[in-house]
């Protein structure tokens, strides 16, 4: 082992250590907020055209189409980490991801530069996407090996937290905005400087995680895999991905459901005030700070089974009731208490969820495992705007949304089963 490596991190408190690892976290899921807050807007901007919803739904499938880029970035980046390091791979990640955020930013509408605006701003989503791949797992793994003992689940979810900090920052600044600027001039230039400023936080960003050490359990390793042999044994174990797959389903089509989509299904189809619609996502983002962490320390004691199927079997029965009740009568009241609802569901599902993918994949390919298993149900889940959107003019029931979370638990739910089939399987991936 070379002694140029970085040390591990011993001398600085775990505090600061996590705080380091979840910087780029929160700018990753800062910008992804940011174009799903804005994405009438944006819509009017890159993609013009004579209906309404053709807009949209082009301005919510390019929104998606960057999670299309994420099995790719988790292959590439992931087997990247797993030989090079985890404190290289995630200084690569976020170099990437500021690239593309400065281009969604900068690009010039559609009146000034035609067609190829659109495409510009699909190539900034695609290279946020590439990146993205591997965030959320180089983030994980992080955080799972630097845990002290008994506790993996409380610091794995601060990788979920950092993302609640990044929904607070973005609604709150959205509300700022929309009550300094008049509502033309929001859908003009106003919704690029949320954008603006993800870049402008980039350089603090890059500054305190390159000063990031390497983990002692990476350090250990006395063989590191190349990328020939992540690859193969990725395929040795595509069950455990498969699996992994299905229970991250859960997880993104219930927050991308009551983040992204929650100022557009106020706005649109509720009708309700863009304010009240983003002061309703600053309590999402709370009360998801909240659970996460508490439900992650949760299954450190009880174990993660049991977390996840209470979760998924609630969302079965509830999603769907809940959002339905909300469309009968719009208002700010109810649309709070049923995204807290849900939110409670999200939280306490992933709180256990993301530290049980650590604990299900091969060490040798931890990150690749768990991004490309991430990445593979983001490009389900991050659809949920686009998909919410199209059910609801398809079918005209304005509750669509919540059959489409009901069906991501069921998704969950076998998924559980599957990874802890039996006492052998439950035994393998015990709370350590």
């Amino acid at each position: 082992m070379s002694s140029s490596a970085s040390p591990a991190p011993h001398a600085e408190s775990k505090f600061l250590t996590v705080f380091r690892v979840v910087s780029g976290n929160f700018l990753e899921m800062y910008d992804f907020m940011v174009y799903g807050y804005y994405a009438s807007a944006i819509a009017k901007t890159y993609f013009p055209n004579g209906s309404d919803f053709v807009s949209l739904m082009l301005s919510l499938s390019v929104f998606g189409a960057g999670f299309m880029m994420r099995p790719l970035g988790a292959l590439v980046l992931g087997a990247y980490i797993d030989h090079h390091g985890r404190r290289k791979g995630l200084i690569l990640t976020l170099s990437l991801m500021a690239i593309g955020t400065l281009a969604v930013a900068a690009v010039p509408g559609y009146a000034t530069i035609g067609a190829l605006a659109p495409v510009l701003v699909l190539c900034g989503r695609l290279l946020q996407g590439f990146s993205a791949g591997v965030e959320l797992g180089g983030v994980s793994v992080y955080l799972s090996e630097i845990a002290t003992k008994g506790h993996k689940g409380f610091y794995c979810s601060w990788q979920s937290g950092s993302q609640q900090v990044a929904v607070v920052f973005a609604a709150l600044l959205g509300v700022f905005l929309n009550r300094l600027l008049p509502a033309d001039q929001m859908s003009a230039w106003g919704w690029r400087v949320p954008f603006l400023i993800g870049c402008l936080i980039v350089p603090f960003l890059f500054f305190i995680r390159r000063s990031l050490k390497e983990t002692d359990e990476f350090l250990a390793k006395r063989h590191r895999p190349s990328i020939g042999e992540v690859f193969k044994s990725l395929v040795q174990n595509w069950g455990v991905v498969l699996g992994g797959m299905g229970l991250v389903i859960m997880t993104t089509v219930s927050f991308y459901m009551i983040t992204a989509y929650t100022p557009t299904f106020g706005k649109e189809v509720l009708k309700l005030s863009s304010i009240d619609t983003l002061v309703v996502t600053v309590c999402i983002g709370l009360s998801n700070l909240v659970w996460l962490p508490v439900m992650g320390a949760v299954s450190d004691r009880v174990g993660r089974r049991p977390v996840l199927l209470v979760f998924t079997i609630l969302t079965i029965l509830t999603a769907y009731p809940s959002v339905h009740w909300l469309v009968a009568e719009p208002s700010f009241a109810r649309l709070l208490a049923v995204e807290l609802w849900l939110s409670f569901l999200y939280g306490s599902y992933n709180g256990a969820m993301v530290v049980a993918l650590t604990e299900v994949m091969p060490s040798d390919v931890r990150t690749a495992g768990f991004s490309l298993a991430y990445s593979l149900a983001t490009t389900i889940g991050g659809f949920t705007p686009a998909i919410s959107t199209l059910l609801i003019h398809e079918t005209g029931n304005k509750a669509a949304p919540g059959l489409w979370m009901g069906l991501a638990a069921v998704c969950g739910l076998i998924a559980t089963f599957a990874l802890y089939r039996s006492p052998e399987a439950r035994n393998q991936y015990k709370v350590v």
